[in-house]
């Protein structure tokens, strides 16, 4: 069957993202398509795209269900694998007409080497039990990490692994470990359904790819408070805020509980920014990690998590670190520019003064 023009041009502006090396991609009418490299978006020289070119591209990438749920006003995500891309497309309606954004992944999982993560991180690999929850802004890095880590227990230990995803991202083929990958509206109904049925597939980890509401974040607990090894991720900024998004998720009266649930099964918080190197392409991450200890886990029985900040500035010695720790010590390196770091964190004023007092 003879290509279409739309056709023509997605495999042109997709080989164009995977030359830049870009991150993601956005198609849009009215404008040309665009690249985020590096963080930063970058047009792509050419005309722009029309409403009837994103609406064809978008029915080259969807399943006719799925365009038909486009159409209708909803919003749709995928993940397509061809010989070159792995692809997790997002579809939306707007005012102009249909609108995409494109995630380019890999098609193997990186490695956690590869990724330059401390070596906290890397330790939650061997965890037998507990919560582990990786949070960070749109495209920080939490999905990838996560494979890496997922990766890292199924070529190094004999486990049963099952992840839940809304939608599939990096797939991983069974190695030391048995892996079983279910994706949200096409092998279960939704992140609760799947995690109900995940504990009754005899699993020792479970990966639970966003606690997106209540009912997903009290199922990820009850996995975890039964004795499993539970990933998942949040949209949040810092340590403290994802505890406190989770408790604020659940009504005055379920929050006592769930501060107890909380304080029982949470093993680490690892928060992710990405930030441009300061010298050649690609970037870099900062990290924040919480390990949850004794006195952590009563700071979260007591409300008392204004306290945890100051737990991980002391307890570097476990692996702890602050966001504003790490970004100083990636521009003390020269890995990263002083001014790219200002502007992911919450606390500018204390990484300015520690800069200029040289810690």
């Amino acid at each position: 069957m003879t290509a279409t023009l739309p056709q023509i041009r997605l495999t042109d502006v997709l080989h164009a993202g995977r030359r830049q090396e870009a991150s993601d991609i956005h198609l849009l009418p009215g404008v040309p398509p665009a690249l985020r490299v590096d963080g930063r978006l970058q047009f792509l020289a050419g005309s722009p795209l029309s409403a009837q070119e994103t609406a064809e591209i978008a029915q080259a990438l969807f399943e006719p269900a799925a365009c038909a749920r486009l159409n209708a006003g909803f919003d749709v995500s995928a993940t397509r694998i061809d010989e070159q891309n792995v692809l997790r497309v997002h579809g939306f309606r707007s005012e102009l007409g249909c609108t995409l954004a494109i995630r380019l992944l890999h098609k193997a999982s990186p490695s956690l080497d590869s990724l330059h993560l401390p070596a906290a991180v890397a330790r939650l690999a061997e965890r037998e039990r507990g919560l582990v929850i990786f949070s960070g802004p749109t495209g920080s890095g939490k999905s990838t990490s996560l494979a890496a880590l997922i990766a890292r227990i199924n070529a190094t230990a004999a486990r049963r692994i099952v992840t839940i995803e809304d939608p599939i991202e990096y797939r991983h083929a069974s190695s030391s470990s048995l892996i079983t990958q279910r994706e949200v509206g096409v092998d279960a109904s939704s992140f609760e359904s799947a995690l109900v049925g995940a504990l009754r597939a005899d699993p020792d980890v479970i990966m639970v790819g966003e606690m997106r509401e209540a009912a997903t974040m009290r199922a990820v607990l009850t996995a975890a408070e039964t004795g499993h090894l539970v990933f998942s991720t949040l949209h949040t900024g810092t340590a403290v805020q994802t505890l406190e998004r989770i408790i604020d998720a659940f009504t005055g009266s379920e929050q006592a509980q769930i501060r107890i649930q909380l304080a029982a099964t949470l093993a680490a918080i690892v928060c992710q920014r990405l930030l441009p190197r300061k010298h050649g392409s690609g970037r870099r991450a900062a990290v924040e990690i919480l390990v949850v200890t004794d006195a952590v886990r009563a700071m979260i029985r007591e409300s008392r998590t204004h306290l945890i900040r100051d737990a991980m500035t002391t307890g570097r010695h476990i692996g702890m670190q602050t966001l504003e720790h790490h970004l100083r010590e990636l521009v003390n390196g020269n890995e990263i520019e002083s001014e790219a770091a200002l502007r992911v964190t919450d606390r500018p004023e204390e990484l300015a003064s520690s800069a200029r007092a040289g810690v």
